[in-house]
């Protein structure tokens, strides 16, 4: 019922910067949380930024100060601002949503990824 769609992704250079959008469609009642994750080649799944629904973050220590993460309630938005972008900063980024849709509770929804890659 809900889809999350990713864009902004793509090459750029070290030191660079990339926008990444996320757009929920579909049936929500209400929005808790909204997030980024990511997974680079060989590695586990990590949470890069979380937003919750009072707009307080969190960031994982490696891209704290690099990264921002923002949301459009209106447009049931969500948006990673990627600055200083490093090699190890490659993945594949991954939108995430938690959401009451229904009557009968709450569900995480997942994007289907957007490659982000950063060259030397």
């Amino acid at each position: 019922q809900v889809r999350l769609v990713e864009s902004g992704g793509g090459l750029v250079q070290a030191g660079g910067s990339l926008r990444l959008s996320c757009a929920a469609s579909g049936s929500i009642l209400t929005i808790y949380t909204m997030a980024w994750h990511r997974q680079a080649p060989g590695k586990q799944r990590e949470l890069v930024a979380l937003i919750r629904s009072g707009d307080s973050t969190n960031y994982a220590d490696s891209v704290r100060g690099r990264f921002t993460i923002s949301r459009d309630v209106a447009k049931k938005m969500v948006y990673l601002q990627m600055n200083s972008l490093k090699p190890e900063d490659t993945a594949v980024y991954y939108c995430n949503v938690r959401a009451r849709v229904n009557y009968y509770g709450d569900y995480d929804y997942w994007g289907q990824g957007t490659q982000v890659t950063v060259s030397p």
